[in-house]
């Protein structure tokens, strides 16, 4: 099974604390992750950053939330027991705890008030439900970028093939390829015959030359062309290439160069304005956010 929603992590969560004992979150963790029968690729999924897998961020924020209404109690570092008001709750046999039970206590509803949480319309309440804080904040990241990602590729298709070559050897550098942006663009050209249309430097030291076809397709691009694209490398006695297309590439073109014996990548529109993002190639930062947790070493004592 997937990893349930967050909102189905409270219950649960508060349930195994029942006994009155300190518990640890490493130990909640474990014994969650059977109350759902999670599989090891369920326990193992990561949160779109890949900083925290996503089963282990849910239960660390049940325990937070659950703690915000006084349901639970810290008792020390990283451990935890369930509180006179955790247990009256539990005594009630509810069939779940959610978001609208919690805030009748006024220690969480304070908490959502200063998140902006009790305020917040009905669709962003819902996502309250389901994901943690740090998952909406991802959502609204990963949403941002690929609203920004369209706009790239829209951006690209409006220039001519000559700056879409630029292009693609702008993100290579910033890659790391080619030296310097000088040495790469003077290898840019030398070879603009035979089906490529330029070479660039795979290291700063030249040790070995990758051989680039850039075309603004505007649909699929099969097979044959990338067979063309090999051709040419094997008549530039070449055994690496990058094949980059403003669109997407046909399952029988992926097919087709994990059989060949040369070392050929296939980057599409979309890959190719992941790049750009990353490496910072035709955007500027509009804004930054520093996310900070506490750092239980600091309180740690010998």
């Amino acid at each position: 099974m997937a990893v349930p929603a967050f909102n189905d992590y409270l219950l649960p969560v508060l349930s195994y604390t029942a006994d009155g004992a300190e518990h640890a979150i490493s130990e909640l963790v474990e014994a969650i992750a059977k109350h759902f029968n999670l599989s090891e690729a369920d326990i193992a999924e990561m949160l779109p950053s890949g900083t925290q897998a996503r089963h282990q961020n849910r239960v660390y924020w049940a325990r937070t939330y659950l703690a915000k209404a006084g349901l639970l109690d810290a008792v020390g570092r990283g451990r935890f027991r369930i509180t006179a008001r955790g247990q009256q709750l539990l005594a009630k046999k509810p069939d779940k705890i959610d978001r609208n039970m919690l805030i009748q206590y006024p220690e969480f509803k304070a908490f959502s008030q200063q998140t902006g949480v009790s305020s917040a319309p009905a669709t962003i309440v819902q996502h309250e439900e389901t994901e943690t804080p740090e998952e909406r904040l991802e959502s609204s990241y990963q949403s941002l970028r690929s609203e920004l990602a369209d706009r790239l590729l829209a951006q690209v298709m409006k220039y001519s093939p000559a700056f879409f070559e630029r292009l693609v050897v702008d993100v290579l550098v910033a890659m790391g390829y080619g030296g310097s942006r000088a040495d790469a663009g003077k290898a840019v050209g030398q070879a603009g015959d035979g089906g490529v249309d330029g070479i660039i430097k795979e290291d700063r030291l030249g040790l070995d030359i990758v051989y680039i076809q850039a075309k603004r397709w505007e649909g699929p691009v099969g097979s044959p062309a990338v067979r063309d694209f090999v051709g040419s490398l094997v008549g530039h006695s070449a055994n690496k290439g990058v094949l980059i297309a403003t669109s997407r590439f046909s399952k029988d073109a992926d097919d087709y160069v994990r059989k060949i014996p040369q070392k050929v990548v296939l980057i599409d529109g979309a890959r190719l304005a992941e790049l750009m993002i990353d490496f910072g190639v035709g955007v500027t930062t509009a804004n930054t956010y520093t996310v900070k947790k506490l750092d239980l070493d600091y309180f740690g004592e010998d």
